[in-house]
């Protein structure tokens, strides 16, 4: 029998995980920079939690059962953990709270053969704060994040949940959720199938096609017939859009009003990360505002304003591999320490350990097999080890430097 790891699943080795931690240490430090902090939060959760903020289809979430019956969840997103973190174990905290976290999540597929279920994230919460300076300040850390990874040819994908929610709000309540879910994967067919007057038909054509150049998508939604609200946040999001357009590696900016997702989750903003690949464009992250989700947990239903993003750090490493950015190598050790004989092993190890111990610490390797002299050196060459100390069993250390 061969033992493999479960379908949707994969192992991390020496390699990967070094190339996955020169990712995740770029984005933590600029997580710091704009004073972050970060959050470790439970990989299961009670059910009806992950439930609650309405941003995840239960069939999507891995289930285990409790020994007093209650249902539990591998968490698929961190957001709704953090949230409940948040209002159950924070609650005394000044807000805004500034949270970042870097862990696995987990989500069934439908094809687990074909798609991963396990999956690493590293991503932001921004908690108590609402309106257009938290938003722009969410976009920008998300700017500095994929600069400071030096990526190439992204595009940032913006869209306004509460705008696109209320342009919809014209059509039938029966065929509404077709119409959303019609313009959400741009199925311009089932548009022109639903029975909607020829009026309403345009109108959900038009909403379907509200994506481009910033400018000309809010031109033509400025000659809609908007009422007050909606020209406000028209407003705002102009006002959103020219906060980031002068900051230095702005990348390409496309306003989607069709990017649709859980409207009983995002409240403002939503926004996705593409890259260009083979296959199409690749999501590397996205993120949007929720100013309800907090007042899910709240025993009094208190809520704030909350606004974050992911990062798929899978799909960040298989763009950035070609780049050369990347390590290619794990790191080395900087000592072998041999001894001499067996008896010298007392000795081998107290200096070894004398090592490990100096001020400016080194990585020491104990030889421990009993090879010959010439398969050392030619460890220590695979290896990429400088120094080979040879102790003898008085403690007596002769230091050799390995030619290369």
């Amino acid at each position: 029998m061969v033992y493999q790891s479960p379908a949707g699943a994969r192992d991390l080795l020496p390699l990967d995980v070094t190339q996955k931690r020169w990712i995740e240490d770029r984005l933590q430090q600029m997580f710091h920079r704009w004073g972050y902090h970060r959050i470790i939060t439970s990989t299961l959760e009670r059910l009806d939690t992950l439930m609650a903020g309405g941003a995840i289809q239960r069939s999507t979430v891995i289930q285990l059962q409790s020994g007093e019956d209650e249902a539990l969840g591998l968490r698929p997103e961190l957001t709704a953990s953090i949230a409940r973190a948040a209002v159950t174990r924070m609650a005394g905290s000044a807000y805004p709270l500034r949270l970042y976290y870097n862990a696995n999540v987990f989500r069934k597929t439908e094809d687990s053969s074909h798609n991963q279920q396990e999956s690493y994230q590293a991503g932001v919460e921004l908690l108590g704060a609402g309106g257009l300076v938290a938003d722009a300040e969410i976009l920008l850390l998300l700017m500095d994040c994929l600069n400071t990874l030096k990526l190439q040819d992204w595009t940032l994908v913006l869209g306004e949940a509460e705008l696109t929610r209320s342009l919809l709000s014209p059509f039938p309540d029966a065929l509404r959720d077709q119409v959303r879910w019609a313009i959400a994967h741009l199925d311009r067919i089932t548009l022109e199938t639903l029975p909607l007057s020829a009026e309403l038909r345009d109108r959900a054509l038009l909403l379907m096609d509200l994506r481009g150049c910033p400018a000309d998508v809010l031109q033509r939604v400025a000659n809609l017939e908007l009422d007050i609200s909606q020209r406000e946040i028209l407003n705002n999001l102009k006002s959103l859009i020219e906060l980031l357009d002068p900051t230095p590696h702005t990348p390409a900016l496309i306003l989607d009003l069709s990017l649709i997702r859980t409207f009983d989750y995002y409240t403002g903003i939503v926004f996705e990360v593409v890259h260009p690949s083979n296959a199409g464009l690749q999501v590397l992250g996205q993120g949007g505002r929720y100013d309800q989700l907090l007042g899910l947990y709240h025993p009094q239903g208190q809520t704030h304003p909350g606004v974050g993003f992911s990062l798929q750090i899978e799909a960040l490493h298989q763009v950035l591999s070609p780049t050369g950015q990347l390590p290619k190598q794990t790191s080395t050790s900087d000592w072998l320490v041999v001894p001499d004989t067996p008896q010298a092993y007392t000795a081998a190890l107290n200096y070894a350990q004398k090592l490990r111990d100096a001020p400016h610490p080194v990585k020491v390797e104990l030889e421990l097999i009993g090879r010959t002299p010439a398969k050392i050196y030619d460890y220590a060459r695979q290896r990429r080890i400088n120094q080979i100390a040879w102790v003898k069993a008085d403690g007596e250390a002769i230091v050799e430097t390995v030619q290369a």
